[in-house]
This record gives structure tokens, sequence and C-alpha cells, in this order.
């Protein structure tokens, strides 16, 4: 016989007991809401029914029934969804479904609505465009980090998840090599030179139109972009253009002239026509005075215009610098190093220079590790840099040079690691520090490191009391277009738009392969994923509502693109806002070419991709993965069913059982959009049948054509809309996928914003204020309910 302590068996008992009253709150809260379950679910799942191989019945106790996590996972995933009950079927009153979506959460989930899981965080490297973005606003140079640096993979849609975002030896030896590459361009080492000053291309401007600039000078208009730059010192300079010529892949017989001047005087031009060459140079010399008298200018004369089939040409000009005086009385660090170099060129006396050195490690460290560098870690840098300096045939911008790729390839640059005072302990949940939540704002809206400001105000401890201000200054901040452009891209997959591959012929309907690529060509395309860019952009800088991003009557349009669209009144290169006439089926993300593109067959629209798309990304609601072995929609067009409608043809592919519920669910809404054709092209037939456009949505929503289901989906299912928005955002965000846990954050994103004007702005501000963004816990491997979590940051 065992013999007890009386304490120990006072704990025993006190846990007995603990675990019986826990039992009889979880029964008490099940009969609460069974007699729901039994009126809207167990028609179809109990009582012996089990339809779609699902019964919520058929347990020994009510203990096994709350233990069986995957079948209450079901159960809160459809009806939070609006899934279930059917249509067809009596519907759950707005409490009813709160309840049952409450009993799940707390009694099954363990879910704390108060205290929400942040989830758990994996450190993570920077993928490649944080770590461009972050060399570009350290050492202001655009590393092309394709060159050296492998593409990212990719988890839920994102290359923000820090789960993929590990580094091999092979990848280390890649940074190391990023490194050298970096700081060889970036950090003058032959100290002071002849000075590059490069001007704001954005100054340069016509009279005749404020919209025009030096990013398109068609060869067929005469432009002449002029702008009056500051001029530092008297002297003879050297004036460089590089520019591009654009507008066609294929060759032209397009021609112009292109000319550089100061004042009434050309300097030296250039007959221009197709070239494919990924950069052009023109290069001539001028006396220039100190001031801002100089008028320089750039001139485009029209010369040959395109044959019958041939693409217009334009000019891109991609710099405009000045180098001098060229007789050396002035010298400086390069532009893009002066903020390294601050200072100017370092003491004559050795022995003075490590006040220099420190001043610049400290502050360049401090950027890269986005966090004050420690004395250590300073002290052994600025000896790095003198043991460099004092060797032969090296210079104080050599050991500054090799202090700043030691930081480069430190973990503390490449990883986004966060203090966590208790790292192995998953039920330690801890706000992180300010210059953390800097870092997570910073890498979010940017792409890139802190600016001072933040790294202040984090110093300070003020930062989580200025969030919101926060927010909004850095998006005015140009930088925030990388956000916009990585968000966008990945979201909607508008990254992809420039390369997929289609069968032009087919799809235009015309025979010669390279007229019908002039037509639909990478110009265009691209113009597409910029109206996507700049329709979101506007959306959330403007404080817009983010069901807009369905139902706006206008869109981002340049000349090639709205000639797609067949709009009227468009000139110039330039992306602009465009009302759009109602007959014109444009505005709103389901009329725009991205979206086209992304959810189509080379030769053929997609109803099934395309419905899916939306229930991914703007219901929250994927479908189940596709059925094994499933033959293609083509292998149904055969015989006399050849020139069926593509809606007939889904009604033969969908005929197995196992399909008929998913298509059920996708095809309606892809068949809502089968007036634009595989490229974005508006038509009223296909195959010579009238398409049908009419649908309904698996809730019961019934629609005409694709406006009608934009609307639907912007009122009737504002909600899921909204939900769906939030959970794409804080996935691009943290790092992780979304987990059952983050239901109350997700909820009270959504709620919060609609309480607001439901504003794209308001979602992002719920997303920088949850506790996945602003906390974190240990890595623990299991969430409090028991389930392995398949996501991660």
């Amino acid at each position: 016989m065992i013999r007890r302590s009386p304490s120990l068996l006072a704990v025993s008992c006190s846990l007995l007991f603990a675990g019986a009253t826990s039992a009889r709150a979880d029964q008490k809260a099940f009969d609460a809401i069974e007699p729901l379950l039994a009126t809207h679910c167990y028609d179809c799942h109990g009582d012996g029914a089990s339809k779609g191989d699902f019964a919520m019945d058929d347990y020994a106790s009510i203990e096994a029934h709350l233990q069986d996590f995957d079948v209450w996972f079901e159960i809160w995933k459809n009806v939070r969804s609006n899934l279930m009950p059917p249509a067809d079927k009596p519907q759950l009153k707005t409490e009813e479904k709160e309840n049952i979506l409450s009993f799940i959460e707390s009694t099954v989930f363990k879910i704390d609505p108060k205290n929400p899981d942040p989830g758990r965080v994996t450190i993570r490297r920077l993928n490649r465009e944080e770590y461009r973005n972050s060399i570009k606003d350290l050492l202001k140079y655009d590393f092309n980090v394709a060159d050296i640096l492998p593409a990212d993979d990719t988890g839920y849609g994102f290359d923000t998840i820090g789960d993929v975002l590990s580094i091999s030896p092979l990848l280390m030896e890649k940074y190391l090599e990023a490194a050298d590459l970096v700081v060889e361009n970036a950090v003058p080492t032959k100290g002071p030179e002849i000075v590059e000053w490069w001007f704001d291309a954005k100054t340069f401007k016509d009279e005749r139109s404020k919209d025009w600039g030096l990013d398109w000078m068609p060869f067929d208009h005469a432009r002449k972009m002029q702008s009056k730059p500051w001029v530092s010192h008297d002297g003879e300079y050297e004036i460089r253009v590089d520019f591009r010529v654009r507008g066609s892949d294929e060759a032209s017989s397009n021609t112009a002239t292109l000319k550089i001047g100061v004042d009434d005087k050309t300097l030296t031009e250039r007959k221009l026509g197709w070239d494919n060459s990924e950069r052009l140079t023109l290069k001539t010399k001028a006396v220039l005075k100190q001031g801002k008298d100089a008028a320089f200018w750039v001139a485009t004369e029209t010369g040959e215009p395109p044959r019958e089939g041939e693409s217009k040409l334009a000019v891109t000009v991609e710099s405009f610098r000045i180098r001098g005086p060229l007789d050396g009385s002035k010298k400086d660090y390069p532009w893009n190093s002066r903020h390294l170099f601050s200072q100017g060129p370092p003491a004559a006396d050795e022995n003075a220079r490590d006040p220099y050195r420190e001043a610049i490690l400290r502050k360049f460290a401090t950027q890269a590790f986005r966090r004050p560098v420690d004395d250590e870690t300073l002290k052994r840098l600025v000896a790095l840099a003198r043991q460099v300096d004092t060797q032969p045939g090296y210079n104080f911008e050599h050991g500054i040079a090799e202090a700043i790729t030691a930081i480069l390839v430190s973990p503390r640059f490449l990883l986004r690691a966060e203090i966590q005072p208790e790292p192995d302990n998953p039920s330690k949940v801890v706000p992180i520090d300010e210059y953390a939540l800097a870092s997570r704002l910073s890498y979010f809206l940017w792409t890139s490191i802190p600016d001072d400001e933040l790294l202040k105000l984090a110093g300070e401890g003020k930062l989580r009391a200025n969030l919101r201000q926060q927010v909004d200054r850095m998006l005015k901040d140009d930088k925030s277009k990388r956000m916009v452009t990585n968000f966008v891209g990945q979201w909607l997959q508008a990254r992809d738009v420039e390369t997929l591959s289609f069968n032009e012929r087919s799809l235009l309907g015309e025979k010669d392969l390279e007229k019908a690529r002039r037509i639909f060509n990478g110009r265009l395309r691209q113009s597409m994923r910029l109206e996507s860019e700049e329709f979101f952009a506007h959306i959330l800088r403007e404080n817009r509502p983010a069901t807009e991003l369905l139902t706006a009557n206008y869109t981002f349009l340049n000349e090639p693109l709205a000639e797609w669209y067949n709009i009227d009144g468009v000139k110039g290169n330039h992306m602009r806002k465009v009302d759009v006439p109602a007959d014109k089926h444009r505005g709103g993300l389901l009329s725009q070419g991205t979206f086209h593109l992304v959810t189509s067959n080379p030769t053929r629209t997609s109803p099934v991709k395309r419905g899916l798309f939306v229930l991914e990304n703007f219901l929250a609601t994927p479908a189940p993965p596709a059925v094994p072995d499933v033959p293609p929609l083509e292998a149904a067009a055969k015989g006399d069913k050849k020139n069926l409608p593509l809606r007939e043809l889904l009604k033969i592919h969908s005929e197995q059982k196992l399909c008929a519920s998913c298509h059920a669910r996708m095809d309606p809404i892809g068949l809502a959009l089968e007036n634009y054709n595989a490229i974005g092209v508006w038509r009223e037939d296909d195959k010579g049948h009238p398409i049908d456009t009419a649908g309904q949505l698996m809730t019961g929503e019934k629609f005409g054509n694709a406006a009608e289901l934009g609307k639907i989906l912007a009122t009737a299912r504002k909600e899921d809309f909204h939900r769906a928005l939030s959970e794409k955002l804080m996935t691009y965000a943290v790092g992780r996928g979304i987990e059952y846990y983050d239901a109350p954050t997700i909820d009270k994103i959504v709620a919060d914003a609609e309480k607001n004007g439901g504003t794209l702005r308001q979602i992002l501000y719920g997303v920088v204020e949850s506790a996945p963004f602003q906390k974190r816990r240990g890595d623990g491997g299991f969430s409090a309910g028991g389930a392995k979590e398949s996501g991660a940051e």
C-alpha cells in the first residue's frame, strides 16, 4: 500500500474537485446550446444522419464529444462563415450564432477573449525585398538582390512567413558575398572625390502640362522638360542622362531625337529608335555658375511614325546628374555616402580618429540592428576599423567599410529576432519592447528598417502611445509604396501579371503571333499591375471604406490601359484616377485586368479559379483541396459537347458527387465574371452563345452579373470581406498563418473598423494595435486548446 502525505492527498482531492467542477460547467454550457444544434444541425449531421460523412452526436459521452477538436473546428468554421445552416434551411439568429461560436471558443478551444493568444514567433531572416530596402535606406544604394540571393519561399500566400525564412549554410555564403558587393559599391574607399550631384526627376516639368514627366516622353509628341536645381560651385561640369527606350517588346520604325541643354543652348543630341538595351547614356559638358539660375532641360523632337501594326515608343529618363567642378577644386564624398561621413574627411592625426569612427559606427549599427548598439560591440567594431586603417595601402574609409561589412553579416541585422524573457515557455505572454515594435511597424509599412523618429520614440518609451500618429506619418511617406507593392503583389497575385503565359493569338483572334504580342504587350501588363497597386493605395491613404475595393466607380488608368478597357479621354503613360461610366463595366477589383489574368488559364477563363480566388481572398472561406484524379474541364468538351457554353461544361464536369458541393460554392462566383475574358477584355458572348452570369452564393444571395456580385460582397457579406482582409493583412504583418485562437482578435478588428466607417485604414490600425502584433509568447509548439499549430511567426 502506498502511503500519501496529508498535503499530497489534499492537493489530489483539490485537483479532482476542480476537474469535476470544470466537467459540470462544460456539461451545463453544452446543454445550453444543444437545442440550437438539434434544431439547425442534427437533421443532416445527427440522430443517425451523417451527411458529407460528418456526424455531430456519435459519442459515448459529452466529455468525449468536447475533446474532438476537429469536429468542433469544422462546426465553428462553417457557422462563422455563414455556410451552415445551408441557405435553404432555417437560419440562426444573430444571437444564436454568437452563442454557438462563444461556446466553442470558450469551452472547446479554451480561448480567453480578454487575453487573446498572440501566437508564437519564429526568428526569421530578412526576405529579399526587406534586405534590398534595408540596404537602400542604410546606404542609399539600390542593390540588385536577384543577382545574388535566391527567391524566397512563401507560406500562406506571402514571403514574410517566419517558418519558411530560414538560413542555410549556402544562403549564408550568399549573404557574405552580398555584403562585400554592397560595401564595395556604397562605401567610397578612395575618400573624397570630384562630386556627383543627382537631380530629382520629379522637378522637371513642361509648362504645357503638370502631368508630363521624365518617366514617359513619347516619340510622337515633342516635349521640353526643365528644372532649376541648385549648383553648389562655379566651374565646368559633366552632365549625364541615363535613359531607356520603352513602349514595345518588338522592333518599331518609330524614331525621335533626344536633346539635352542648359538655358537656351542645346549641348548634345541623339537620334533614337527602337532599342531594348537596359540603359542608354547621353553625356556632355557645360560651364555652370553657383546658384539656381541655370535651367537644365531634356527635350524630344518627333521623327518617323511607327508603321501599321507597330507600337509607339517613348523615352524614360532614369537619372539626370552633374559631376564637377572637373578641375578638382572642390571635393567631397559621393552624395549617397555623405550621411555616413557627416563630418567630412577624417583628421590627419591617426590618434584623433577614434571618436569619428565611433560616431559613424554607432549610428550605422543602431540603424542596422534596429536598436542601440551595445558598448562592447561598438568597441570591437571601432577596433576592427582602426586595425584596417593602419595597414599599408589602406585608409580610414577602408576601415569603416570593413566594419560595415561585419555589421551586414551580423545575425542582429540579418535576423528579425525579438527579446523574450522565457522563450521556451508557451504560457508566458509579454508585450514586445518598443524597439521590436518599431521594427515590426517599419517592416510592415515600409519593408525596411525603422527611421530615426521611430527609434527615438522607442527609446523614450513613447511609440505605443503615438502608434496611430506614426502609422499616418508612415503612410504619407513614399516608402509606404513598398508595402502596397508587396502586399497587393501577393494578396492579389499582381506580381505575376507581367510573367504569366497566354495564347495571345487565340484570345485576340489574331493569326500573326508577333502582332498579337505587340497588342497584348509588357507595357500593358505593367499598367494592369499598377492599376491594382494605385487603387489599393488610394483607398488606404484617403481613408476610404474597404468595401470600395469592390464597388468603386473609378479606377486608375493610363492611356494604354484605358484603350484596352475602351475608355476615352485618357492620354499619357502616367497612372491617374479616372471616373468610369457604368456602361464600361470597370471599377472595383473584380473588374481589373490583374484579377482576370491571375485567375485564368493560358487559353481560356477559369470560373473555378476565379470562384476559388474570391472565396479565399475576399470571403475567408477557402474550399477544400480538389479531389485527386479528376479529369480537366476540356475532357467534357468532346464530340457534340465541344461548343457548349462554359456553364454547361462545368455542370457536366461537376456531376461527380464528391465534386458537386465545392463547385456549388465556386462556380456561381466564377461564372458571374465570364464577361471578362482571360486577358480582361469585355465580351457579351462566348463561342457564339450569350454569356449567362446570373447565380447565387451558398449563403443564398442572388446576383445577375459581376457588378451585383461585388455589391453583395460589400453589403450582405461585408463582415466576411472585412474579416478576410483583416486576416490577410495580419498574416503579412506578423509573419504567420491565422489560427483558430486568433478569432477574438480578428473579430475585434472587424467590429472596431465597422464602428468607425469600415475604412481600410481602420482595419490596418486594428492590426498594428492587436495582441499578435503587440505581444509574443514562448514557443511551446501547442496552443492552449491542445491542437498543434500549423502557422508561425
